[in-house]
């Protein structure tokens, strides 16, 4: 029975990550809104479960996954689970490691939505336009860097080598790591102009994720919503650092 990934249509968000664990193992999946002209599928499938008077442990917000009956919610939470399944997260203490990185990963990407909604999340942008303009000057200075330098300096003192952020094979936190990049340079590609020189192991994670075959066919696919103004990573000019 495949999974089913429960994420809005129409743009990549939270529900990335999940995506690409479940890309790169292979693991059959159904991602339900996308779905609008199948029975039990589309956005109204997604809500139905979230409006649910009689499920229990119904989630909060998307994205969450079925597996059978069991509903697991929150994206750290979906990937600490399914990771040993598919062999994308140790079966040892270091799973706890992985776990960490991908919640500071988590804590990286509200920061990044935080700079164009910085002060409610139900105006639109162009209602907070000046706010998120300082909360980006900010970020690009100062919170950014910090976090950079951590995941720069993680991959540096793995014990089993650089190309990875924990152990000597691939996880699904370094799945993630190329996810931020991705964004990070969609929405500030001014900023990143020189993200290579700056952090080179994380700049080799990225294209080293990116040339793995799963990935690179699921790059190359229709699955693979391009980055857009309704996601977490936007690409608004003014919120970018200043061209050189």
């Amino acid at each position: 029975m495949p999974y089913e990934l429960y994420y809005w249509d129409g743009l990549q968000g939270r529900g990335e990550f999940v995506r690409l664990a479940l890309e790169e193992a292979q693991a059959p999946y159904v991602d339900i809104a996308r779905g609008a002209d199948a029975p039990g599928q589309g956005e109204s499938a997604l809500i139905a479960v979230l409006n649910s008077k009689t499920e229990p442990y119904v989630p909060f917000a998307p994205p969450f996954l079925k597996d059978g009956d069991l509903i697991v919610s929150q994206t750290a939470n979906i990937l600490l689970y399914r990771g040993p399944k598919v062999g994308l997260s140790p079966e040892n203490d270091l799973r706890y490691a992985v776990h960490g990185l991908q919640l500071t990963i988590a804590d990286l990407v509200t920061e990044v939505h935080d700079t164009h909604h910085p002060i409610a999340s139900g105006q639109y942008y162009e209602e907070q336009k000046a706010p998120a303009k300082a909360r980006a000057a900010d970020f690009l200075a100062h919170r950014m860097p910090k976090f950079l330098r951590y995941f720069e300096r993680t991959l540096a003192q793995n014990p089993q080598g650089d190309r990875h952020l924990v152990g000597a094979t691939l996880t699904y936190a370094d799945l993630s790591m190329f996810q931020v990049i991705e964004g990070l340079h969609y929405a500030f590609p001014r900023a990143s102009a020189r993200f290579a020189s700056h952090y080179p192991r994380l700049a080799a994670l990225r294209k080293a994720v990116a040339a793995r075959p799963n990935i690179a066919a699921y790059l190359a696919s229709e699955r693979r919503l391009p980055f857009n103004e309704t996601g977490i990573f936007r690409h608004y000019p003014e919120l970018d650092a200043p061209a050189h």
